[in-house]
């Protein structure tokens, strides 16, 4: 038995590390308010988003200082190939989630209402590693698109 669970452990373990590695959204993230742009006065106080790299996926955890002084927090765990992970907050249930990899450092995130795509993010990782831009288009009050773009800086790898 314990060898079996050497084994394991011995195999499951490098190839974890190795998709954390290998993963530049992996870390923590911060805001640049001043780099970024959004609608109105959409743009957060602050926010911070911490990415685990986990299989063929991440596991996502965001807490944010709306620009009303709002705190929310949003976690989901979801996988590289498009299958919907449920993104959840305060209130429970937000909405459906899936990602896929576009390239070496790039994600398409889709966030769906029922059958409909209600927001999309394309999300790059500068060359360096250590920049994040995020530029999401999702109708506002109104139901008119607008496009927001964070930019967030690295804060410590994970």
């Amino acid at each position: 038995m314990r060898i079996v669970t050497w084994l394991l452990v011995s195999v499951a373990l490098p190839a974890w590390l190795t998709a954390a590695a290998d993963n530049p959204f992996a870390g923590t993230w911060r805001l640049n308010v001043h780099k970024s742009k959004y609608a109105g006065n959409a743009c957060p106080r602050s926010m911070t988003i911490q990415i685990e790299a986990r299989g063929e996926g991440i596991r996502y955890h965001s807490e944010t200082v709306q620009a009303d002084g709002r705190k929310t927090q949003a976690n989901y765990t979801a996988d590289y190939g498009g299958a919907e992970g449920i993104v959840r907050g305060e209130a429970g249930l937000l909405a459906p989630v899936s990602l896929q990899r576009t390239g070496d450092r790039a994600v398409v995130a889709s966030y769906r209402r029922g059958m409909q795509v209600i927001a999309t993010s394309r999300q790059v990782v500068s060359k360096n590693g250590r920049v994040l831009t995020i530029v999401t288009v999702s109708p506002d009050k109104d139901g008119r698109l607008v496009t927001n773009v964070g930019v967030y800086e690295k804060v410590s790898q994970r």
